[in-house]
């Protein structure tokens, strides 16, 4: 076996190993038995939060069991190829096997960071909010544009995709917008988007010159009900408003929309589904989800960093450049990960983006670590 398939073959062995230990390889069998016999329980769905939460735990280990004995069997069938190949000097069956390992090897690192995913709410699903920042009517139009973008992402994957509210730009595009984005590891996924994102472009609005417009993306999870988040009564005001829109299919009309705004931490949520009832249980949920995260960012010191950085949607606090004119190119300043497919990024293709900065965390690099390595 030539020593390029060696080494491939040992790159693909790595990775079967960091998946073994993340899903603790040696008790998932019993694991999962134990599943399986809590979801022929009858009673199971008495309780459907706490049934929902146990099929999602459930498949998740099904798909890690699944993945790892899929790349394992791939790897030993291409490996006894190779060498069956090499016996009967067959270069035509060898070729085909090390191509086939080429392909492993990139699939089974996709798995690798995937498996990273392990945080401690990495699994839930997220909240994703958009704010125009400055450049007025250019930036509502490049919030939209995001808000398309994250859409796009999140459908491909097959994630379910809510909108809890929505505020029209005065002349075009949105001034902000906040989605409830629900799937395996859409928090995990979708946290690194956490930040200022800037847009240099020829302006569509009749200018013809070169704008430099800004938004701010912020991604928090949803808690799980076994999580316990205390709000206390006095700290908060509800207030219930109309909210209208222009229509169409991103924009709900109602006249029962609810803001919480929470005193302590100056957080203000917001909900405008059909049912106040509903709305007030919407808000709630993503009140304690946000304080949640400010306890997650309290312990964890990579995501405080990267929810400081953020600062306000303007100058020199960026992530993430996203050039049209006088060239194509989109580049994380974390990562310095880039690509000149900027039709391909604002049409969703996002996750070398965030495959990138799992492998930034992974390694324990700081985003000033990564920036001075650029």
């Amino acid at each position: 076996m030539r020593a390029e398939t060696q080494n491939t073959v040992a790159e693909i062995e790595k990775s079967l190993e960091l998946l073994a230990q993340r899903m603790n390889h040696e008790t998932a069998q019993h694991r999962l038995e134990e599943f399986n016999a809590r979801v022929e329980d009858p009673n199971l769905w008495d309780d459907p939060d706490a049934a929902q939460k146990l099929m999602r735990e459930r498949q998740m280990l099904v798909d890690a069991l699944e993945t790892y004995e899929a790349i394992k069997r791939d790897l030993n069938d291409n490996v006894e190829l190779i060498e069956l190949g090499e016996m009967e000097e067959d270069e035509e069956v060898v070729a085909e096997a090390e191509a086939a390992l080429k392909a492993l090897h990139e699939n089974a690192a996709k798995k690798e960071l995937e498996a990273l995913l392990n945080g401690e709410a990495d699994g839930n699903d997220t909240f994703l909010e958009i704010n125009a920042g400055a450049g007025g009517t250019e930036a509502c139009d490049w919030a939209q544009m995001l808000q398309r973008m994250y859409v796009r992402w999140a459908e491909k994957r097959g994630y379910k995709v809510e909108l809890q509210s929505e505020e029209a730009g005065s002349e075009a595009g949105i001034k902000s917008c906040a989605y409830k984005i629900s799937g395996p590891n859409a928090y995990g996924w979708l946290k690194s988007e956490s930040g200022v994102h800037r847009l240099v472009r020829i302006s569509p609005f009749g200018k013809g010159t070169r704008e430099t417009s800004f938004a701010s993306v912020w991604v928090y999870p949803v808690v799980d009900d076994n999580i316990e988040i205390e709000v206390n009564p006095s700290d908060i005001r509800i207030d219930t408003y109309r909210s209208s829109g222009a229509g169409g299919q991103h924009v709900n009309t109602t006249d029962s929309a609810v803001r919480i705004t929470h005193h302590p931490t100056g957080i203000v949520v917001t909900s405008s589904e059909k049912s106040q009832h509903q709305n007030r249980d919407i808000a709630m949920k993503a009140l304690k989800s946000r304080l949640y995260q400010l306890e997650l960012d309290k312990r964890n010191a990579a995501i405080n960093e990267a929810h400081e950085s953020k600062g306000s949607a303007g100058w020199g606090n960026q992530i993430r450049s996203y050039v049209l004119q006088p060239y194509q190119m989109v580049k994380d300043l974390r990562t310095e990960h880039e690509t000149s497919d900027t039709k391909g990024v604002l049409d969703g293709d996002l996750d070398g983006f965030m495959a990138a900065t799992l492998a930034m965390n992974a390694s324990g690099k700081s985003r000033a670590d990564a920036q001075n390595d650029g």
